[in-house]
């Protein structure tokens, strides 16, 4: 029997990528922008440039080519090389969700285990975004290793 997802339900994906937990946990947040598709998920779309997980001011953004900067997220917990937590709140329209990201061993490789929750404040059609947008998030992680 399959049980379909509410629009309250957590997102829940897990890939696998052919590096240590170390270097996978670097590539997906120093190296976001080796394999982000900022085209399509992004606020700038082909003017977005980078995005920055900056720790001092515990904050991901998005850099534009003009310079400019639009937030993602806020950093809540930073423990690498094994999870960080977002305060995601890419759109300001909405309220915040949250993001989760666990890294652990898996034979050679690293199990990438993405969570993103929250959803009962969001109206009808925000989660099935994301719930597509993933996929593709973290297929292009997959491809860059």
């Amino acid at each position: 029997m399959t049980t379909q997802a509410t629009e309250t339900d957590s997102i829940r994906k897990t890939v696998t990528v052919p590096l240590p937990v170390e270097k996978a946990f670097a590539l997906f947040t120093a190296g976001i922008d080796t394999w982000w598709p900022f085209e399509s998920h992004s606020i700038g779309g082909e003017k977005t440039t980078s995005a920055v997980f900056d720790l001092d001011a515990k904050r991901l953004y998005e850099r534009q080519a003009d310079g400019s900067e639009h937030d993602w997220g806020d950093i809540v917990a930073w423990e690498p090389p094994s999870r960080f937590l977002l305060n995601w709140r890419v759109n300001p329209a909405r309220p915040g969700t949250e993001l989760e990201v666990r890294f652990a061993a898996d034979g050679d490789g690293t199990r990438v285990e993405l969570e993103h929750r929250g959803w009962e404040n969001c109206g009808p059609g925000d989660r099935s975004s994301y719930d597509r947008g993933w996929d593709v998030v973290l297929g292009k992680l997959v491809e860059a290793t």
